[in-house]
């Protein structure tokens, strides 16, 4: 079977992919992932909040938001030398991506991203791959990144654009979208999906995949996040996303886009091990590991072993996971 790639998915027709019968969706998304890379390795990685809170964002769904009483205290943003140590717990543990996320709504040119600049380089010197997710970022900000070494840059779409302003007021749509060219453009790894569960009809979910499809380059990673309400944001009432839901999103990007890491994200410490195995099938072949994913929290380490080992399924060698743009060579699914 030879893969498809293509950037013209019509809605109609992804809609009508995302609605076969599970089964057959499921059968179909595993045969394009067998085609694309062959094994049932995975990849882990490991996420660290290095700036915790205070964002002057009002995302609805995030916790970190200064305006939502949710609990969570702001923190300043880290020191080098303290990023790298638990790099290198990650490292010890397995992980071969680090990845460092700030709450911030966008970079600015300061000693803050200096420091930042600094933690990549390091990361990057301990032989992972280095990740960061840091808000929006200009064309000289993301060659500066690049310089540094950063392999792949996190920025969400979170929805499709008709649903955008629902979820978020305080930037655009085409914001989000402007910074991707920017880091697509300085020749870092896009890593970019969203977040299912916040009140969005299945229409938005599948016009949110078709935008990502129709990129000139395939997003490299493609995260797909259930929503964890969190108490205290606007979106604390929403009911738990199903397993199937999931299924579904992850086996469609995964048909969508065949050579993308297509990564399951937030939402999995409300699975069981029998769902998480399944959205696996659908096509998720990389994980968040270890104790949080960000501010929400993430199953045990000994708990994601245990997992893998009773499933067969290796984790995926450092050597293996390096990648730079348009080289395609692992799908890696996140599971947060």
């Amino acid at each position: 079977m030879a893969l498809e790639i293509r950037h013209d998915w019509t809605l109609a027709e992804i809609r009508a992919i995302h609605d076969l019968p599970l089964f057959d969706l499921v059968y179909r998304a595993q045969t394009v992932h067998r085609e694309a890379f062959g094994d049932n390795k995975v990849q882990l990685c490991s996420l660290l909040s290095i700036k915790t809170g205070g964002c002057s964002e009002d995302c609805s769904y995030c916790p970190q938001a200064a305006r939502y009483h949710t609990g969570v205290q702001a923190q300043p943003l880290m020191q080098v030398d303290e990023v790298l140590s638990k790099a290198r717990q990650a490292r010890e543990a397995g992980a071969t991506r680090f990845c460092m996320g700030a709450a911030w709504r966008e970079v600015r040119d300061n000693e803050h991203f200096d420091r930042v600049l600094d933690m990549v380089r390091g990361v990057r010197e301990l032989g992972m791959e280095a990740c960061a997710t840091l808000g929006m970022v200009n064309e000289d900000q993301a060659r500066r990144l690049k310089a540094a070494g950063l392999s792949a840059y996190n920025h969400n779409l979170d929805t499709s654009p008709e649903n955008y302003a629902k979820i978020i007021t305080t930037r655009q749509y085409d914001d989000r979208l402007r910074t991707l060219q920017n880091v697509r453009n300085a020749g870092i790894s896009v890593c970019c999906g969203g977040i299912i569960g916040m009140g969005e009809s299945v229409e938005a979910r599948c016009e949110m995949l078709r935008v990502l499809a129709a990129q000139e380059v395939h997003p490299e990673s493609v995260p797909i996040n259930a929503l964890v309400a969190v108490e205290g944001t606007p979106l604390a009432g929403q009911k738990q996303v199903e397993t199937i839901e999931m299924v579904r999103m992850i086996a469609t990007a995964r048909i969508l886009m065949p050579q993308a890491m297509v990564r399951l994200s937030a939402g999995r410490m409300q699975m069981g091990q029998d769902a998480q195995l399944l959205c696996m099938m659908a096509g998720a072949n990389s994980i968040f590991f270890g104790e949080k994913l960000l501010t929400t929290g993430n199953p045990e380490y000994d708990a994601d072993m245990e997992l893998l080992a009773k499933a067969g399924v290796k984790p995926l060698e450092p050597a293996a996971c390096e990648h730079e743009p348009h080289e395609h060579k692992h799908v890696h699914v996140q599971i947060a």
